[in-house]
């Protein structure tokens, strides 16, 4: 018999247990001989299960040439050399061997192989290295569709709050409150990948290192706390300044970036999923530290602004100023301006032209398609979409919706915008005439109750609720907690709003920022706010003593352009310069700026 006939016999034997010689019945045929080989069989599965020895399934190389004359039978000796097997059908399928002498030797039982755990559930949860282990690649949509995003963050964790826990990072320091240490390697990774798509912010930090423009400046700052804030952050801190940092969403925090930050140094004080409480006694703890206090603020929609005009007044005479990026921020501190209680200069930043183009258009024009998929895998083709608020936020939204195919309705209070809306192809509505038909409802506004519980009622069975705006009181979600509705978790970020009747809604992030709580924004529009930031805070902070008074003030037009500048290589974009003629023409300088502040871009 040939050695392939051998091996195609092997695939039809049943893997089993091949007893040891010692556990042979004496003048078994399977008793090694004292040359300690088996003698040749006449059975092929017999010779066959022998060659299945193999974990692999192929000839051992330590059997050599012996090997393959064992394995070839030889007809002189067969009848004379092996033993005859048989079946006896009254022993449930039992095998014997029949002995020269004639005489039947009972075989020793053999058993097929089982595996520990055969028997048990096999979709356990897997341990935590395994969890920890896996490739990004692989989607987590039926458990957590956060990336994380892209995140490693580990929910395997106990349930033990941050706070509950005594963590240090090598170094010793325990200044900081995050989800686990442990997971700093896979942050600082994070960061790395951030850095590369950051090239402005990487620019200034080697520019200005050397001047140190933030020396002796303490910043306390309440922002999204990503990768990219990472590299804002090392950034201050390699121009000289100290940093203090908390959360401005519950949701939005890469627990394993946290752990990097904090391993580097950083006092941070956040983790993915935190209460009510533990987010302003996250914000609490970054100001209220003894030795230490507060020069400087870098804040996303006001919360730490007025934690601190609440609780800690008198800060605000060693504060020099105060950057703000949101909408819902900027909102605050001109009602803090208005009524005559703004203490220190402000910079708003979320209305410079690079912010409100290039990160509340171009960034929410893809990002609100990567949160959607992420957290419901909706189809956008075909499908009936609402979007409560035509500024920029809303723009792109509209943008990559239609893009996509859907039919997109607008909802608008300022006719200007109204009218683009218009020009741009979308019907302009009011929410109640559509609320019955619509799949899906996106609020970016800035506003409250921009969604009621009226709404929220008469919406069809299945339809998406989610918000692109920086708060979460566009949607009325307290409403929606009454004891006739039945809220049912999906999976991360995703509930079940279910009505008496048996309809339901999609609640996304429950109602807050879908983008950043349920999947990531492009870093290179974020490299483009983080540099505003960082010159920002610059600017404030070595601003002579007069230039500034206790008001809100837009970016200089200067900085802009200089932001934009910087990104532009990324492209390997060249810019044209003005001829002497042609800028005393226009009456402008040759360096800019190149528009007057009314210009609209």
């Amino acid at each position: 018999m040939s050695v392939q006939v051998v091996a195609a016999k092997m695939a039809e034997v049943e893997l089993k247990d091949v007893p040891t010689g010692k556990d042979m019945p004496a003048g078994s045929p399977m008793t090694p001989t004292s040359e300690g080989k088996h003698l040749a069989r006449s059975d092929p599965h017999e010779a066959g299960s022998s060659a299945a020895a193999s974990p692999t399934g192929e000839l051992s190389a330590k059997a050599g040439e012996d090997s393959l004359c064992l394995l070839t039978p030889n007809p002189a000796k067969m009848p004379q050399a092996s033993a005859m097997k048989r079946t006896d059908p009254q022993q449930n399928g039992g095998e014997a061997f029949v002995n020269r002498d004639g005489t039947v030797a009972e075989a020793p039982r053999m058993k097929k192989i089982q595996f520990a755990d055969q028997k048990q559930e096999f979709n356990k949860r897997p341990s935590k290295i395994g969890r920890r282990s896996l490739s990004r690649s692989i989607s987590q949509s039926s458990t957590d569709s956060y990336s994380s995003a892209a995140s490693y963050t580990d929910s395997s964790d106990d349930e033990t709050s941050p706070r509950d826990k005594q963590q240090k990072n090598s170094k010793g320091n325990g200044d900081f409150c995050i989800k686990n240490i442990k997971q700093a390697d896979f942050g600082r990774r994070e960061i790395e990948i951030a850095e590369q798509e950051m090239p402005a912010l990487m620019a200034l930090r080697k520019r200005a290192q050397g001047e140190k423009p933030l020396a002796g400046a303490k910043v306390v700052g309440c922002t999204h706390i990503t990768a990219q804030t990472a590299v804002l952050m090392e950034t201050l801190s390699a121009l000289g300044a100290q940093c203090r940092w908390a959360a401005c969403n519950i949701y939005s925090t890469q627990n394993e970036v946290a752990a990097a930050l904090a391993e580097g140094g950083f006092s941070v004080f956040a983790w993915k999923g935190e209460s009510e409480d533990d987010f302003w006694w996250c914000i609490d703890r970054c100001v209220n530290v003894e030795g230490w206090q507060p020069n400087m603020i870098l804040d996303d929609g006001g919360d730490l602004t007025h934690w601190i005009y609440k609780k800690y007044p008198n800060m605000f005479k060693k504060i020099k100023g105060i950057v703000e990026e949101s909408v819902t921020g900027v909102h605050r501190l001109y009602q803090l301006s208005k009524a005559g209680k703004l203490c220190v200069p402000a910079m708003n930043v979320n209305d410079s032209v690079t912010k409100q183009k290039f990160d509340n258009l171009y960034c929410c024009r893809e990002s609100i398609l990567d949160g959607l998929k992420r957290t419901t895998d909706v189809m956008f083709g075909g499908k009936q979409v609402v979007v409560c608020g035509y500024g920029e936020v809303g723009k792109g939204c509209c943008a990559a919706l239609k893009a996509m195919g859907s039919i997109v309705y607008v909802t608008e209070i300022d006719p200007i915008c109204a009218l683009q809306a218009c020009m741009d192809g979308f019907r302009l509505v009011k929410l109640n005439e559509v609320i019955r038909q619509v799949d899906i409802v996106i609020t970016c506004t800035g506003n409250k109750n921009v969604v009621v519980r009226e709404y929220l009622d008469r919406m069809k069975n299945g339809c998406i609720v989610c918000n692109m705006g920086h708060s979460n009181t566009e949607i009325d979600v307290a409403s929606l907690r009454t004891p006739e509705l039945t809220w049912e978790r999906v999976r991360s970020q995703v509930d079940h709003v279910i009505w008496p009747d048996g309809k339901r809604i999609v609640l996304l992030a429950e109602g807050r920022l879908l983008n950043l709580s349920c999947s990531t924004v492009p870093t290179f529009v974020l490299s483009i706010t983080a540099t505003t930031q960082a010159l920002a805070l610059i600017e404030l902070y070595n601003a002579p003593e007069g230039r500034y008074k206790q008001d809100v003030y837009l970016l200089p037009k200067k900085m802009d352009e200089y932001v934009a500048s910087l990104h532009l290589p990324t492209f390997d974009a060249h810019l044209t310069e003005l001829s002497d003629e042609q800028a005393k023409y226009l009456g402008l300088n040759k360096n800019g700026p190149f528009k007057p502040n009314y210009y609209r871009y």
